[in-house]
């Protein structure tokens, strides 16, 4: 972010030195963070810090971040705070810390304090929460009429209001953009001159919007499977559908040559195809379920889900079982609501992307446009239940899209698989694009959402970007590393977004 000359006087240096605000109000810096042992792992240390509702009206009123940090194991080797975020929007930082231990390699917990945060509207940074009664309520993400359409835009209004009753003043001022502003106080407050980060998924989002607005303060921004703040609605509905049918690809392609695969032997695009017109006439149900009737929309999540990990093993096995109707060894679930009020991160999603539609007619069009480009999957349930949630979302957005403008940065590095479903490489390249000169892109040509950890190339890649500000080479690829049992190694599952 430019920031205008100041005046060459003494006031107006003190005050230089102060964090300013969109509207150039100078806010007062952040008290000192008091870190004492986590209730849940006294190995760990727990904080807040406290923010501004509204950065641009400080006197609005504040919350508390929840923060936690594992303090750096080699202390004389020690360069500083890595900051964390694992993604969603949803995902608790301060969980990942307490939980995650293993996630980063020896190198950078013996180099970096590790220090997550829950963004605000997330976790225990003063939630978006919902009636779980509401929420249950939700009509079917795959709209099929205009009185479909106009249902779930009327149900949006009424699911607002309600968050927002429930929530507070902090409902609408949570998107990547409030966010990307707390980090800079975190940062401050951790006492580093300049920030080192790394995110994953929607976490890149975060980091992208820093080095927008502060790029004078980046030491190092790891960004790991990207999301591209630049896409309209038609672009990415396209993407997203191109590349949740890469990762179909990579399945099929790995049963056909993987004896172990419960789908050997058979033509699986067949096999899929077949159970998914099944499901389309109703003849489906949820595997050990004969009550539980099973969609193709159900079917196509289920699958989506798994290319995550990728879990192809776990994912053949339960598409033979919803062919048979029998048990299945394992199965995918999702956070079930609890109590009166559940969270709903997706919030932060509707503050960030305007995906409008003006009626059912362009809707279609672009379910048309899909299906031809996803021959098999048809579409990204991702995408488009992020597209029914936020419809009819008020504008203008806190965070609207826009190609990104980043200048005086040092090196930023972007990271994707080839075959990420969520995340995926197009909007990866697109945004490396966007950057310009001070990005440099690690392609993993292998499948799976997120590349740190999946072999030792994209994890000492990483961590010596981490440690040692060097870059890779440009095209620089790590070739891929297939789990030999077709178990994903991190176990991932649904993010929260979905």
């Amino acid at each position: 972010m430019r920031r205008s000359v100041l005046l060459a006087i003494a006031p107006a240096v003190i005050a230089a030195l102060l964090p300013l605000s969109a509207s150039g109000a100078v806010t007062p810096p952040a008290p000192p963070i008091i870190w004492t042992p986590c209730a849940q792992d006294a190995g760990a240390e727990c904080g807040t810090l406290k923010v501004p509702i509204d950065w641009d009206d400080p006197g609005e009123g504040s919350i508390d971040l929840a923060l936690a940090r594992r303090k750096a194991t080699g202390r004389t080797t020690r360069i500083g705070s890595l900051v964390i975020n694992p993604g969603g929007p949803g995902i608790s930082g301060v969980d990942f810390i307490l939980s995650a231990g293993g996630y980063f390699s020896g190198e950078l917990t013996s180099r970096f304090d590790i220090v997550g945060f829950d963004p605000r509207g997330v976790g225990r940074s003063n939630p978006v929460v919902c009636s779980s009664a509401l929420l249950a309520e939700g009509p079917h993400p795959l709209i099929r009429s205009q009185a479909e359409l106009e249902a779930r835009l009327a149900y949006n209004r009424r699911l607002r209001e309600d968050c927002r009753a429930r929530t507070g003043p902090l409902f609408d001022h949570v998107s990547s953009l409030s966010v990307a502003r707390d980090l800079d106080a975190l940062r401050a407050a951790l006492g580093e001159e300049k920030l080192t980060y790394y995110g994953g998924s929607y976490g890149t989002l975060i980091g992208q919007l820093y080095a927008e607005r502060f790029p004078h303060r980046v030491r190092a921004l790891a960004l790991d499977g990207n999301f591209d703040h630049s896409l309209g609605t038609a672009a990415y509905l396209d993407t997203a559908a191109l590349h949740a049918e890469g990762s179909f690809d990579e399945f099929a392609a790995w049963c056909t040559r993987t004896a172990t695969c419960a789908l050997h032997g058979k033509d699986v695009r067949a096999f899929w195809a077949d159970l998914r017109a099944r499901a389309d006439r109703g003849e489906l149900h949820r595997p050990g379920q004969p009550a539980e009737p099973m969609t193709s929309w159900d079917l196509t999540d289920m699958a989506f889900a798994a290319f995550y990990g990728p879990n192809w093993a776990e994912l053949a096995e339960l598409l033979l079982a919803v062919d048979t109707g029998e048990q299945p060894p394992s199965s995918f679930t999702g956070p079930q609501p609890d109590g009166a009020v559940s969270p709903f991160p997706r919030a932060v999603y509707c503050q960030d992307f305007h995906l409008p539609v003006r009626d059912y007619r362009e809707y279609a069009a672009h379910l048309g446009r899909q299906s031809a480009l996803a021959r098999d999957m048809r579409f990204s349930p991702a995408a488009l239940g992020a597209l029914a949630s936020c419809l009819g979302q008020p504008t203008p957005l806190p965070n609207p899209q826009h190609r990104l403008r980043v200048e005086g940065s040092p090196p930023i590095l972007l990271a994707n698989s080839l075959h990420d479903p969520a995340s995926g490489y197009l909007w990866a390249v697109s945004t490396a694009q966007q950057i310009g000169h001070e990005a440099r892109l690690l392609t993993y040509e292998g499948a799976g959402h997120g590349v740190y950890g999946r072999s030792d190339c994209t994890t000492e890649t990483i961590d010596r970007y981490l440690t040692s500000l060097v870059v890779p080479a440009p095209g620089a690829r790590c070739p891929a590393v297939s789990p030999p049992d077709g178990r994903a190694r991190l176990g991932v599952r649904h993010p929260s977004l979905r």
